[in-house]
């Protein structure tokens, strides 16, 4: 078995002296979207905030092959991950262009070129960001700030994309696109942690899933089998009378 990209073991995480999450184990291999489902409060979003390094942790997290669980956050970031928070949190103030150029800023500090190809790219992926380049970014739509989100990401080059529930507070035709994006962006060769309460959507696209529940996973496997199981069906897909 080759070795992931993520892997977290035993992963404890809490709030001083509440746990939030009980010694969960995960693994993202490379070139796959890994979806965690679940009700609110489960947990996912302290997953991802320890993952990220915003949250102190026990237990391991293993990212390209070395324990990165006293890494500070801006060491993950330059190492190629990339957290887009559930609240987008955008620079209302500066226009489309700019937030999208601030995603860059760590590689540029770096030296790195191609800022301007990467961001080129963002607009050919998102060709609603390039009608509005210049827009502050606090005009945008719901949908559009989630494209922005994602664009401002992508311009640092991520290797492992966390993505906090990119669909809350969306219309069905614009969770459809924003979703569709992200399993394009695997197909870019990115590797993406997403997680959902939209868990029809979110097992769509995913390759592998985990159902988060009270801190715990409960179920995992194929996304496939977890949309076929009775208990997902029931819980998390509204079937359960059909």
């Amino acid at each position: 078995m080759t070795e992931p990209l993520l892997e977290l073991r035993e992963l404890r995480v809490g709030y001083g002296k509440v746990e939030a999450v009980h010694g969960v184990s995960l693994r993202v291999e490379r070139g796959t979207i890994v979806t965690v489902i679940g009700p609110n409060g489960a947990g996912k979003t302290t997953l991802l905030g320890a993952v990220m390094g915003l949250l102190p942790c026990s237990g391991s997290v293993h990212y390209l092959g070395q324990n990165i669980a006293d890494w500070p956050v801006d060491a993950r970031v330059a190492a190629g991950l990339c957290l887009v928070p559930e609240r987008r949190e955008l620079f209302g103030e500066l226009s489309v262009e700019d937030n999208l150029r601030l995603g860059a800023f760590q590689r540029v500090r770096r030296g790195e070129r191609g800022a301007d190809r990467d961001l080129a790219d963002v607009y050919a992926r998102f060709p609603r960001l390039k009608e509005r380049r210049t827009q502050y970014a606090a005009t945008l739509s719901g949908g559009e700030r989630q494209m922005l989100a994602l664009g401002r990401a992508l311009m640092a080059k991520p290797t492992l994309l966390l993505l906090d529930e990119p669909s809350l507070g969306l219309a069905p035709l614009i969770v459809r696109d924003i979703l569709r994006i992200v399993a394009e962006l695997r197909d870019t060769g990115v590797s993406i942690l997403l997680v959902e309460q939209n868990a029809r959507a979110a097992l769509q696209i995913a390759d592998e899933g985990y159902v988060l529940e009270t801190g715990e996973f409960s179920l995992s496997g194929r996304s496939s089998e977890l949309a076929g199981n009775p208990r997902v069906i029931e819980s998390y897909l509204g079937l359960g009378g059909a």
